[in-house]
């Protein structure tokens, strides 16, 4: 029998980026563009913000069909659904029909990115899992750093709607390529016991329940930067649409060095410490931007300076968090990462639509509805790190030599 592990593990290695990548087209590429969609449809936040909320619920039954179904064929659906919608936004000639469009969009992105996840845990090692997510990472960050710049070009030169555009063509690329390219892991996916019992064990489990959490916290402060940023670059402090791009960007090639620096870290120590290294980043970043908003009230580079840090600490936080979370559920990888996934964009969504409350046409608070929950999101961080993933990290450890006594004894 022909041994097709190793030229498919070759295949989706090369293709983790870039369905990883899908994300932050949709988003990072589409920032620049708000200022001038809430000029010609009249509003432009709602559709990211339900684009963030679809997305979030959206991985609930991926999950599910892809552990019934398979990885493939629910790929495959997400992947032409993107393609359509975001083509469907790009003609839209309402608010209403790109609202509708872009959560269209984000449902056919929570079918992508979880089944991408999901192949992670299905063809590695709960060992190599953080490895592989880092490298994927590193991989959709260099896509992620050309998105915002190209978006901000696009949208100068020929409008918002051919950023949309873009969007359609990536993704009926990726559907090629993933059509001759992909190969379904489902077969090492053991059958589903009914799903309140699924959803019990996957909330039962305690590393579940810690890795996703540091996932969900990492990504809230990423997300309230990307809702929120745009208003307080161009219209607080000023800066043109093109600008503004490289912020995003910047931040993101940050993003790129930090998950390759989180693969060597990996190689070197504990998964644990280099948690805690990146949760040291992260509040020193947020501490950074606090200072800068209570001290420098109107400068740039606080915010700038601080966001950089914060990202080396979310290049750290969000390979271990994601491989983290499915870590101990193989059985149920599917489900396991779509409620991680769920998770991390409530926790995103409900912060940032609470931050954004304190955002008014003035700016009489400055940036600090942006830098506040990126505060309270890294002292989650710091706890997390410090005080509770030692804990399941030692019970983690007692359990495997508790098994191997009993091994030997027999």
């Amino acid at each position: 029998m022909p041994d097709t592990t190793r030229p498919a593990r070759l295949n989706f290695a090369l293709m983790l980026p870039l369905l990883l990548a899908a994300q932050p087209v949709a988003t990072d590429s589409y920032l620049p563009a708000l200022p001038e969609i809430a000029a010609t449809l009249g509003s432009a936040s709602v559709s990211l913000t339900v684009f963030a909320l679809i997305f979030g619920i959206g991985q609930l039954p991926m999950g599910s069909l892809s552990d019934r179904y398979g990885r493939r064929p629910v790929l495959l659906s997400g992947l032409a659904l993107y393609a359509l919608a975001a083509l469907a936004a790009a003609l839209a000639s309402s608010a209403a029909m790109l609202v509708a469009a872009r959560a269209m969009q984000g449902f056919a992105m929570a079918a992508i990115l979880v089944c991408a996840r999901a192949t992670v845990r299905d063809r590695y090692s709960a060992a190599d899992g953080p490895y592989v997510m880092a490298r994927g990472f590193m991989g959709m960050g260099m896509m992620a750093f050309l998105a915002p710049i190209l978006g901000a070009y696009v949208t100068q030169q020929a409008g918002w709607r051919w950023v949309l555009a873009g969007m359609s063509l990536y993704a009926f690329g990726l559907l090629v390529m993933c059509w001759y390219g992909f190969e379904e892991s489902f077969t090492r996916i053991a059958s589903s016991r009914g799903s309140i019992r699924d959803v019990r064990e996957i909330f039962g489990n305690a590393t579940f329940r810690v890795w996703a959490l540091l996932a969900a916290s990492t990504y809230t402060g990423m997300f309230c930067f990307l809702l929120l940023s745009p208003a307080i670059y161009i219209r607080y402090l000023g800066l043109s649409p093109q600008r503004y791009g490289w912020i995003p960007a910047s931040g993101t090639f940050v993003y790129v060095l930090s998950t390759y620096g989180c693969r060597l870290l990996l190689r070197r120590q504990s998964m644990l410490r280099t948690v805690r290294q990146g949760a040291t980043l992260s509040l020193s970043g947020a501490v950074i931007q606090a200072l800068g908003c209570a001290l420098l009230p109107g400068s740039i580079w606080p915010l700038l300076l601080g966001h950089g840090v914060y990202c080396l600490g979310h290049g750290i936080h969000q390979p271990c968090g994601q491989a983290g979370a499915v870590s101990s559920l193989p059985h149920l990888a599917g489900r396991a990462v779509s409620w991680s996934g769920f998770i991390m964009m409530f926790f995103a969504f409900s912060v940032g639509q609470t931050a954004a409350v304190f955002t008014d046409a003035r700016y009489q608070l400055g940036a600090w509805p942006m830098v506040v929950p990126m505060l309270v999101v890294s002292v989650m961080l710091v706890t997390i790190a410090f005080a509770w993933l030692p804990k399941i990290t030692h019970a983690t450890s007692v359990g495997r030599q508790s098994g191997a006594s009993a091994r030997s004894c027999s």
